[in-house]
Formats: C-alpha cells, sequence, structure tokens
C-alpha cells in the first residue's frame, strides 16, 4: 500500500529539491547553449588552429561520462590547486558536458544554411550583421532547435548525476527521503513524476517555439 501521508510530510523537501534542480539545470544549459553557439560558429568557418582546439573539446567531453568528469574535477582538482564548490563545479560540468554536443548541434544547423542564400543576401546589399540576424539565424534555430530541445531534456535528466556531490536537488532530497523512511515506493513515484512533469513541460514549450519561429519565418517569406 502506498503511504501518502509521506508526500505531506515531505513536500518541503521534495519542493526545495525541485527549485534547486531547475535552478542547477537552468544554470548548466545557459552556459552549454552559450559554449555550443561560439564552439558552432568557429567549427563553421572559424580559424583552424581553433576548430582544432574546439574539435579535441567535444571528442574530450562527447567521449567520457559525466559522472567520470565530476570526479575529476571535484575530487581531483584539489591536487593540482583547484578548490571548487560542489555546486560550481554541477554547474560547470553541466554546461561543459552540454556544450560540446550544442555544439555539434549549431555546426550542423550553420553548415545546412544553403551559401546560395548567403550570396542573394549580400547581392541584395545586406550587411554581414542583416544576414546573420535575418536569414542565417532564424534559419538555424528552426533547423536545430527539435536537437536542442532534445539536449535539454537530456541535461535535465542529468542533474540527477550531481547527487553524488551532495548537491540537494531532487535526486539527493529523495534519497535522504528513503534513508529516513525506509520507504523506496513513494519517494522514487514521487522523483519520476516530478521528472515527467518537467520534461513534458520543456516538450510543449519546444513544439510552442518551433511553431512560434516557423510563423515569424512566414511573415518574412
Amino acid at each position: 500500500m502506498i503511504d501518502w501521508s509521506l508526500f505531506g510530510e515531505y513536500w518541503p523537501q521534495l519542493l526545495s529539491g525541485l527549485r534547486n534542480t531547475v535552478v542547477l539545470w537552468f544554470a548548466g544549459a545557459a552556459l552549454g547553449i552559450a559554449i555550443g553557439f561560439a564552439g558552432g560558429l568557429i567549427l563553421a568557418g572559424g580559424p583552424a588552429p581553433l576548430r582544432r582546439v574546439i574539435r579535441a573539446y567535444v571528442e574530450f567531453f562527447r567521449g567520457t561520462p559525466l559522472l567520470v568528469q565530476l570526479f575529476l574535477v571535484y575530487s581531483g582538482g584539489p591536487h593540482i590547486g583547484i578548490t571548487l564548490s560542489a555546486i560550481t563545479v554541477g554547474v560547470v560540468n553541466l554546461g561543459l558536458y552540454g556544450g560540446a554536443y550544442f555544439t555539434e548541434i549549431f555546426r550542423a544547423g550553420f553548415a545546412n544554411i544553403p551559401a546560395g542564400q548567403i550570396d542573394a543576401a549580400r547581392s541584395f546589399g545586406f550587411s554581414r550583421g542583416q544576414t546573420i540576424r535575418t536569414i542565417i539565424l532564424p534559419q538555424m534555430l528552426l533547423l536545430s532547435l527539435p536537437a536542442i530541445v532534445n539536449l535539454l531534456i537530456f541535461i535535465l535528466k542529468d542533474t540527477a548525476v550531481l547527487s553524488i556531490l551532495t548537491i540537494p536537488e531532487l535526486t539527493f532530497e529523495v534519497t535522504g527521503m528513503t534513508l529516513e523512511t525506509f520507504a523506496f515506493i513513494e519517494p522514487y513515484m514521487a522523483l519520476a513524476v516530478l521528472y515527467w512533469l518537467l520534461v513534458e513541460l520543456t516538450a510543449l514549450l519546444g513544439r510552442a517555439a518551433e511553431h512560434g519561429l516557423k510563423r515569424r519565418m512566414g511573415m518574412f517569406a
């Protein structure tokens, strides 16, 4: 039998963990998008030495598990004089890990813009800034949006790994709930439902953004 009273007793901890999860997710995803956008631009047409640096970064962070990266920075950092708080390590690692994937998403988005459209914009007297703002970015975002939303969902679920650093996010609070009550069904049912709701909300907002972007581009057609 499910003990529904546990939800009433532990809802403040669950709500606090949910809030911390969302904050960590937003911060890590924002950092990842910023890194990915810059990396995508460089891979799409930057100098060769910079492209090699970005490629090495992408291959390292895509090729190693997030958990290993967290341990390397959090536990290994002090051995080389770098001591960071658990939250800082969590956000930075989420950003770097996600940024490697965002880099490939944005690179592919830029690569899929037909060169003829850029040449046509130049022939009509568009400046470089106008070409990027009105032609390249809207199309790149539309092409990349489904992949961006999927990656945002993966980063959201990856915040659960941060519990290993004792960051009081949702999974950490649920783990504490199980240790205090020796209940497993109720805490992990709450964990699954809350993550599911966040994922569904993200997917819904992503579809709305895609629809809005299509309508906006149609206005300029």
